[in-house]
């Protein structure tokens, strides 16, 4: 059964910019730590949480060897799942697996990575919104981060560069592209 997730390309992670998304998210309602336990939960190859230092996190995203798989809390008993991997050239790719939300969490989640990928503090090179995993989230690597010319099954949302939405838009018909203040493109089905 495909999985709805919202895919997020941006610039290599740091200690600072974690920081920033943290506080980005606390102020829209999503924690880093667990509202009951007080601690970060990041999860195992088994999907077992596995409480860590936030510190030791930062240590862990700083030296990017291996992906990680965080917890972001809208409560005690909701959380997203957040695949931090990363790319060789300098980019570094969060996909938030939107699976087991309600419509009223997927939105909060949405207009969230959606509202952070435009800041200007957190440099983002795209931005894919798939509420309904129409795609599978490493097809969109070849197009968003090597120049590829293959483009997957276009989903709810993609936030990208403006030479990425021309390669879309000549693949397939978008019914709607919005130029954004940062210079992005909005390309929404």
């Amino acid at each position: 059964m495909p999985k709805g997730f919202i895919r997020w390309y941006q610039e290599s992670t740091s200690a600072s910019k974690l920081d920033k998304q943290v506080d980005f998210f606390r102020r829209r309602g999503i924690h880093l730590t667990h509202p009951v336990l007080g601690t970060t939960l990041v999860l195992d190859v088994e999907g077992n949480d596995i409480p860590v230092e936030r510190r030791e996190l930062d240590r862990l995203l700083s030296i990017r060897i291996a992906s990680i798989n965080v917890n972001w809390w809208l409560s005690a008993n909701v959380n997203l799942v957040d695949e931090y991997s990363f790319n060789p050239l300098g980019f570094d790719i969060q996909t938030i697996w939107l699976d087991g939300l309600d419509p009223q969490e997927t939105r909060l989640s949405e207009t969230t990575l959606q509202d952070i990928a435009l800041d200007p503090q957190i440099p983002t090179r795209s931005l894919v919104v798939d509420r309904h995993g129409v795609s599978d989230p490493e097809q969109w690597d070849s197009i968003m981060l090597y120049d590829g010319e293959t483009v997957p099954t276009v989903p709810d949302i993609v936030i990208t560069q403006p030479e990425v939405a021309e390669k879309i838009l000549r693949a397939t018909p978008v019914p709607r592209r919005e130029e954004m203040d940062n210079g992005m493109c909005l390309l929404a089905r």
